[in-house]
This record gives structure tokens, C-alpha cells and sequence, in this order.
């Protein structure tokens, strides 16, 4: 005889990144009343902060949209949280240590690792959902889903999803020119705040102590946490030129889109058990 307290059994959900995608899809999720984790991954580091659960992982409080998240330390904390509490938990345990906590129901691979080579995740969940490059349902995942500009949300049912071109999606008019990359790696220095508005040529932070500065006027939408070592070659920062129109909090176009084309995926999933998910597509 099953214990009443089986059936309030919350379905499990991993969301690999901490970034600002990956916190929208984890948002809609828990929304949809699963226990969801969000797994750290350093590459590459996020910078869109707060539309975002990464700085749980340092302690701060974070919430997105009004949902808070939560660190947890180990695979006790999490088995307890997916059924006692109400936060998102955010974790730097990997993928390999959260497989112990339970059958995972969703895994979604949310890292946007655009020249990395994706694992394959199929038949660690039941249903696993990949996220831009590198995904095909064929080869690595479930469902593979596009996060391009201009394609997000749309779903791939043949062949791979778009492989990085390294155009900057537009923003009131920017496009790659509102962001500073780092020259080189080295330990990364600020003092200001995101949503703080900027200047061209503003000095806004050090890494391994050369000056960075502002590459145009606007508000600051995204930038490293202090402290942060990082690699070359990667975002630092990110103005938004739209003046009041600006967004640095809660959960943006592209983030709502791709999070919706995912629930999609995993409500069509769940109407027909053990059959790949159908998810419509969404324009962008």
C-alpha cells in the first residue's frame, strides 16, 4: 500500500546553467509544479544576473518573476527540498551527483555552450530537451530547441540545431558593440551595480587589474560577479542603450519564449508517456 505522501510527489527536473535562460525555463517549470534544480556550470560566466538564480549559489537572495531560489550543498538538501519546499534550488553539484537524488522526469540541457561538444542525454530522464548548438534529436536529446535570435523557441525535428555565428542578437539598435569581452583570463574586479546607468569610457571594472570600460551609454543589464575568475575571449559585461525602456530583472522576450517552447515539449511529452515530445513552434 502506498503512503498518501507518494502521490504529492513533485516531478523532478534538472536544468543545467544558472543563466538567465536557464532561470526562465526553470521558472515556467516550477509554475507547472515541478521540484526543479538548476545545476552550475562556469562556462560561460553569466552576466544577466538579476533575471536570474546564479548568485543563490553565493547565498545572496535571489528571486526571478517572484519565485525564489535557494542553494543547496548536497543531494540530501535537494531530496529533501523537491518535497518540502517551495524554492527552486540551485546547486553547484554537477549533473553526475544529482542522478542519485532520484528518476529525473525532465533534464534540460540550458548551457548554450556554443563551441562545446554536447553529451548525450538521452536515457538520463525522461525526457531530455537540448537547448542551441550542437543538439539533435537524433544524436544527443529528446527534443532539441533553437535559442538563435530570430529562431528562438522553434523546434528541430530533423538535423542539428543552428550552429553559432557569433552575431550579438539586437538591442534598441546594438548589437555586439553594448558588450565588452575579456582580452584575456584573469581574476575580475567590479564595484557596480547592475541596473547602475553608465557611460562610454566609464571604468567599470578590473580584470587581472587592466581597466575595462563601458563600450556605449545605457544602462548596466548584465556584468560578472566580482571576484570571478574567467576565461578569454567571453562576455564581461552588457549595456542595454534603450534608456527607459531598459530591462535588467525578471524574465525577458527570448527567455519567456524558449521557457515556453520547452513547457510545451514537456506538457506534449506528458500527454503521450514515452513518446518524444511534439512542442508547436513560437515566433520569435
Amino acid at each position: 500500500m502506498h503512503h498518501p505522501a507518494d502521490h504529492s510527489r513533485k516531478r523532478f527536473a534538472i536544468v543545467l546553467g544558472t543563466s538567465e535562460i536557464a532561470s526562465a525555463v526553470a521558472v515556467h517549470l516550477h509554475r507547472a509544479r515541478y521540484g526543479v534544480v538548476l545545476s552550475h556550470d562556469p562556462y560561460p560566466p553569466v552576466i544577466r544576473r538579476k533575471m536570474a538564480f546564479h548568485d543563490a549559489l553565493f547565498g545572496d537572495a535571489v528571486a526571478v518573476n517572484g519565485i525564489p531560489g535557494e542553494r543547496a550543498d548536497d543531494g540530501v538538501q535537494v531530496f529533501k527540498a523537491l518535497r518540502h519546499s517551495d524554492r527552486i534550488q540551485v546547486t553547484w553539484l554537477a549533473l553526475p551527483d544529482l542522478l542519485t537524488v532520484g528518476a529525473i522526469d525532465v533534464l534540460i540541457d540550458a548551457r548554450l555552450q556554443k563551441h562545446r561538444v554536447t553529451p548525450d542525454l538521452r536515457r538520463l530522464a525522461r525526457l531530455a530537451i537540448g537547448l542551441g548548438p550542437g543538439f539533435s534529436s537524433s544524436a544527443n536529446c529528446d527534443v532539441a530547441i533553437e535559442t538563435r535570435p530570430g529562431r528562438s523557441g522553434l523546434l528541430v525535428r530533423e538535423g542539428w540545431t543552428d550552429a553559432a555565428d557569433g552575431v550579438a542578437s539586437p538591442l534598441g539598435g546594438a548589437g555586439a558593440e553594448r558588450f565588452s569581452y575579456s582580452q584575456g583570463k584573469g581574476r575580475w574586479h567590479t564595484a557596480v551595480e547592475i541596473g547602475s546607468r553608465v557611460f562610454k569610457g566609464f571604468v567599470l571594472g578590473h580584470l587581472a587589474g587592466a581597466p575595462v570600460r563601458a563600450p556605449c551609454d545605457g544602462i548596466l543589464r548584465g556584468i560578472v560577479r566580482d571576484g570571478s575568475e574567467v576565461p578569454a575571449g567571453v562576455k564581461l559585461l552588457e549595456i542595454d542603450p534603450r534608456g527607459r525602456h531598459a530591462q535588467w530583472t525578471g524574465i525577458d522576450d527570448r527567455g519567456r519564449t524558449i521557457a515556453k517552447a520547452v513547457l510545451s515539449a514537456v506538457e506534449s511529452s506528458t500527454r503521450r508517456p514515452g513518446v518524444a515530445a511534439a512542442a508547436p513552434t513560437y515566433p520569435a
